[in-house]
C-alpha cells in the first residue's frame, strides 16, 4: 500500500496542493496535519509510522514537509524501514528507498550525519579539557555567592530552617539544601 503523509505549519496555509499531488502519485491513504515541523509529536505522522507494514511506501511531497532536519529524516527513515516498508520523495528524487541508488544516498547521508556527530562530541571534549586546564568550573554557576554560602551554613548551625534560609535568598530550598 501506498500512504502519502502531508503537512503545513500554520492555519494559514492549505493541504490541497500536497494532498492532490500525492494522490496523483498513487498514494492510497493520505496523513495529514497542520502543525510545526518543530513540535517533537505529530499525531498523524506516528498513526502513519504506526500504520506501515512491509512492502508499504510512504511518500511526502517534499522532505521539509517530514523532517526538519538531515538527523531528524534518517531517525523517521530508519523507523520506516523497520517495519520492512520503503520511503519516497517526489521533490528529491534522490531520496527514495525504493531504489539502490536512493538506499546509498540516504546510507551516505547518515553517515555524514554520524561524522558530524562524532566530531561535534571530541571538540566538547577538548573544549570541557581546555577550560577544566584553565582553571575554569565547569557546568552552571552557583547561585548564591561564597559569602552567601557562608551565610547560609551559619544560618542553618544556629537552627533556621531550609525552607525559611531559602525565601529570604528567593532560591529553592534543593538550593540550600546543596550548600
Amino acid at each position: 500500500m501506498i500512504y502519502g503523509y502531508a503537512r503545513v505549519s500554520t492555519n494559514g496555509q492549505n493541504l490541497a496542493a500536497q494532498q492532490s499531488v500525492l494522490k496523483e502519485a498513487g498514494a492510497e491513504t493520505l496523513f495529514s496535519e497542520k502543525v510545526s515541523g518543530a513540535q517533537g509529536t505529530r499525531r498523524q505522522l506516528e498513526r502513519c509510522l504506526a500504520g506501515l507494514a512491509e512492502g508499504d511506501v510512504l511518500i511526502v511531497t517534499r522532505l521539509d514537509r517530514l523532517a526538519r532536519s538531515t538527523r531528524d529524516l534518517l531517525n523517521i527513515v530508519e523507523r520506516i524501514s523497520e517495519k520492512g516498508a520503503e520511503f519516497r520523495s517526489l521533490a528529491e528524487v534522490w531520496a527514495d528507498t525504493t531504489t539502490p541508488s536512493g538506499r546509498l544516498m540516504l546510507t551516505v547521508l547518515g553517515g555524514i550525519a554520524e561524522f558530524e556527530r562524532d566530531l561535534i562530541r571530541s571538540r566538547t571534549a577538548e573544549g570541557r579539557a581546555r577550560a577544566k586546564a584553565a582553571g575554569k568550573s565547569l557546568g552552571r554557576p552557583f547561585k548564591l555567592t561564597a559569602h552567601q554560602q557562608a551565610e547560609v551554613r551559619a544560618r542553618k548551625a544556629r537552627g533556621e530552617s531550609v525552607r525559611e534560609i531559602a525565601c529570604s535568598y528567593n532560591v529553592s530550598a534543593s538550593t540550600i539544601s546543596r550548600v
